[in-house]
């Protein structure tokens, strides 16, 4: 019983938090698909219904972009709420595991991902459907927008424009007008400077203000093949109105068109249909191959009886006959043969270019089938990514969680896109980039999951600052505190005989050592330095044996001493041979050895370091003059 309330109080955690950023990634989508399609709605006097069911229809078929992100943002938002009011840790100390603690969540997005699974299928092909179809109704709806620049536009029948430019206050200059809505016979020219556009109050005419123009008119009565002289008509204008008959009323295209596209189909709708054209792409190969025989030398070769068949020495020297023709016998020859060849070459492209484009359909039906499955699983995958994150970073609220989760979804969709992009121009299977983002994405959830189930500190930024400081060879501080209670005062006649022989053992040492270690001495050694290794463990010794001092001028200056661990790049023990294998791998221990090289520079100085610091010691037990150093 205890468990369930646990559950429902996840669960009304969760749910609040999980609307709310799925209305929150509706809003930002449905932003982004206005800004990018704002300039083809906008001026165009439609009706609010129009925007509104287009808007409807965008919301649903965006869908799929904002539930994985609503859901990752959610996971995240709830664990690290948990996590940052110390409720998880409650939990956790009641003997709750953390994947047990994710299990209502799991049943109910488990829901989720069904549920998107059916929409996917069952209802985005229609709002892809009636979305495009309305877009496209809307993109016609006005031809003043969608008159180019510097290109004859023929989008209104009857008419030719051009215009050289467009202003952003709607402006159009450099206007050249084709009229043979009269005719050809009839046609009439107009050259505008600049000029502007508007629809009529009825919505049935264009009026065209053209200013500072010419305008010249045919009166061919008698057809283009008239030999008398063909009277026109010249006009020049300052300001000139034009009315063009022209439905500018909204109608809606027909959406048959896009229903038989990959995009308005479902599931078994896009099965029948690779089936099919599986078919047809099987037949076109075969008649192709069939073509290409019956044209081919080796039919001729086959179909020819042996008594027909000439022997080598019997087969005539064709250059011999071609250079015994007249020139313009060779040429024509040629000629035909260029002929002959070129329009063998068009027709087998042309074939291609059919197949390429059947092939490139096919594959898309293909990536939108595997499609209506990558949503359902992208679901689960980011709820596997943001409950551990959140349970691991235990950051509630709309900060890190919002970077977070944007970074993730920003990574997760631009791998989406490379591998649609891939299958669908046929570098890539289908199913190969349809699940390119999962397969990048799961392991990063289990990993995720198993960190935070065993309390991982992988998101600490002490952890990753001690790495760096391991890596580039920097050591923490040495630290002595007096002791209390001594329990073995210092002999110190023996321990300076000890500080005076580690003296000894790091001036023969610098003596001996180069900066530079040979690199297959190196890496015979194991990557190591047996005499630095013998010196550092004296050292420890003799620094353990000086804590006993009571004195604080000798701990203070005990201090002094660096620790020599965390020089070596390699922290375990490695055979001769495994060593000259590593140091025979270059692209492997080059970069190892110039890392040990810069830590030996290190070590050298740590050791003069620790001369210095020794003839100090010795001083101070002989009572000598000492300057004190700035622990004193």
């Amino acid at each position: 019983m205890g468990i369930k309330r646990l559950y429902l109080f996840l669960l009304k955690k969760f749910m609040p938090i999980f609307l709310m950023t799925f209305g929150i990634c509706m809003f930002i989508v449905l932003m982004q698909f206005l800004w990018k399609y704002v300039d083809e709605m906008v001026g165009k006097g439609l009706e609010i219904s129009v925007l509104l069911e287009m808007f409807f229809y965008a919301a649903l078929s965006l869908v799929p972009m904002a539930l994985p992100l609503a859901i990752l943002l959610a996971s995240l938002m709830t664990f690290g709420n948990l996590g940052e009011q110390l409720e998880l840790l409650a939990m956790k100390s009641a003997g709750i595991s953390l994947p047990r603690i994710m299990r209502p969540f799991i049943i109910l997005l488990s829901f989720v991902a069904v549920g998107a699974f059916f929409f996917q299928n069952n209802i985005i092909p229609l709002s892809q459907v009636k979305m495009w179809t309305l877009l496209g109704s809307i993109r016609a709806k006005s031809p003043e927008l969608q008159i180019p620049e510097s290109t004859f536009s023929n989008q209104i029948e009857g008419y030719n424009l051009y215009v050289k430019r467009k202003d952003k206050d709607g402006r159009l200059n450099h206007l050249m007008i084709y009229d043979y809505s009269e005719g050809f016979n009839n046609a009439q020219v107009i050259v505008a400077d600049s000029g502007r556009m508007k629809i009529s109050a009825d919505k049935q005419f264009l009026v065209l203000y053209l200013f500072e123009g010419k305008m010249f008119k045919n009166f061919n009565k008698d057809g283009i093949g008239s030999s008398e002289a063909i009277p026109y008509m010249k006009e020049s204008f300052k300001v000139r109105e034009m009315l063009i008959r022209f439905d500018s009323d909204f109608h809606r295209a027909d959406e048959s068109i896009l229903q038989d596209r990959y995009i308005g189909k479902n599931l078994a709708d896009l099965q029948s249909s690779i089936d099919s054209m599986t078919a047809h792409l099987d037949s076109i190969k075969q008649m192709n191959a069939r073509a290409i025989y019956q044209q081919s030398y080796r039919k001729e070769l086959e179909g020819a009886k042996e008594e027909d068949t000439v022997h080598t020495e019997e087969i005539p020297d064709f250059d011999r006959l071609c250079r015994e023709l007249p020139p313009g016998r060779q040429v024509m020859l040629l000629r035909q043969a260029k002929n002959a060849i070129e329009t063998t070459k068009s027709d087998y492209d042309f074939k291609a270019a059919v197949l390429s484009g059947d092939e490139k359909e096919m594959r898309r039906h293909h990536t939108e089938m595997h499609q209506k499955f990558t949503l359902s699983f992208a679901c689960l995958i980011f709820f596997f990514i943001g409950a551990p994150l959140g349970a691991i970073i235990r950051k509630g609220g709309l900060g890190m969680p919002v970077v977070i989760s944007i970074f993730l979804f920003i990574f997760y969709y631009v791998i989406n896109n490379i591998g649609l992009k891939m299958a669908s121009n046929g570098m890539w299977q289908p199913w190969q980039g349809m699940w390119l983002s999962s397969a990048v994405l799961l392991p990063l959830g289990i990993f995720l999951t198993y960190k935070a189930s065993n309390d991982s500190v992988i998101l600490n930024a002490d952890t990753y600052v001690e790495g760096l400081k391991k890596l580039i060879g920097k050591r923490a501080t040495r630290k002595i505190e007096k002791k209390e209670v001594i329990m073995f005062h210092v002999d110190n006649a023996i321990w300076g005989a000890q500080i005076e022989r580690l003296k000894e053992q790091c001036e023969t040492y610098l003596k001996t050592s180069g900066q530079w270690m040979p690199y297959f001495r190196f890496w015979e050694q194991g990557g190591r330095d047996p005499e630095a290794e013998r010196i550092s463990v004296q050292l420890e010794e003799l620094v353990t044996e000086g804590s006993n001092s009571d004195r604080h001028l000798v701990l203070n200056k005990l201090m002094d001493y660096p620790i020599l661990n965390g020089y070596y790049p390699i922290h375990f023990r490695i055979s001769r041979t495994v060593g000259k294998i590593l140091g025979w791998l270059f692209p492997i221990g080059l970069p190892i050895y110039l890392l040990a090289t810069y830590r030996r520079k290190l070590l050298l100085h740590d050791i003069r370091t620790m001369t210095q610091v020794s003839n100090e010691l010795l001083n101070i037990l002989k009572n000598e003059t000492y300057e004190p150093n700035e622990h004193d």
